[in-house]
């Protein structure tokens, strides 16, 4: 993902015709994703709640009508195994009040929406979940195309849905060679209580396997709302420049963070 710096700019009613006009959105093949850095007046950055998602938030399914000039959608794309927890991830982060009101809902796919208010500019996440059996499949194709990030998920208590990421991420790369990878180890709180040695050969297949797609690797767990918004707020940083980093951690027992 190449990033391109730009200082001087206001969050004000300039920035959205800015955005719009200079934004470049994801597409497939070699070519790169351009974000613009989001500032703030004359600071060299950003306030902490543009940083840590402290505003006011609001989560909305009707984004993809709005006409508003002001709304840069950002779309995030789910991929892994059957029953591994990905839409209880994607319910967790967009709110509990749109269990039952998915904004678009058809065989493979599920689709939620939320909205950031972040100093007067709206960013609307557009995140896709890829139903995980062989008839899905079909649907990765448009789930990835013009995603700037691809979280790549599997069961921290079944190594065999860790073994599936390679092809989910040979599958997505052909769509889409230019999005952040992210890996995902979802139901940390099963995750704690496999024998210390089992957890420290998981540990260390799934850093291997981050590795070796240049992904950053998260372990997360929805029903504990750990590691669920931190993801988010990591893709935001990355993709506008943010001065926002997660701290590295690597003790077994613990939420992993690598990078």
């Amino acid at each position: 993902m190449a990033t391109t710096y730009l200082n001087g700019f206001r969050l004000s009613g300039s920035f959205f015709r800015f955005i719009w006009d200079r934004i470049l959105v994801c597409s497939v093949g070699k070519t790169r994703i351009r974000y613009r850095r989001l500032t703030s007046g004359g600071s060299s950055s950003p306030p902490p709640e543009a940083i840590e998602g402290v505003l006011p938030t609001t989560s909305s399914c009707d984004v993809y009508e709005s006409s508003d000039a002001d709304l840069v959608r950002v779309k995030i794309s789910l991929l892994g195994d059957c029953q591994i927890g990905k839409t209880s991830f994607m319910i967790k982060y967009v709110g509990d009040e749109q269990e039952e009101q998915t904004c678009l809902e058809m065989t493979g796919v599920n689709l939620m929406d939320k909205t950031l208010m972040v100093q007067g500019a709206r960013i609307a996440f557009s995140i896709w979940d890829v139903g995980g059996d062989r008839s899905s499949l079909d649907h990765v194709p448009i789930a990835c195309k013009d995603a700037v990030a691809i979280l790549f998920m599997f069961d921290l208590t079944s190594r065999c849905t860790l073994n599936s990421v390679v092809g989910w991420y040979s599958q997505a790369r052909k769509w889409n060679q230019t999005a952040i990878p992210i890996l995902i180890g979802t139901k940390f709180d099963d995750f704690v209580r496999l024998p210390p040695d089992l957890q420290w050969t998981i540990v260390t297949q799934a850093r291997s396997y981050a590795k070796a797609m240049k992904a950053t690797l998260f372990f997360s767990s929805a029903t504990h709302n750990i590691n669920v918004n931190k993801i988010f707020k990591f893709i935001l940083a990355k993709l506008f420049n943010l001065p926002w980093k997660v701290e590295r951690n690597l003790n077994i027992g613990e939420p992993i963070i690598d990078y």
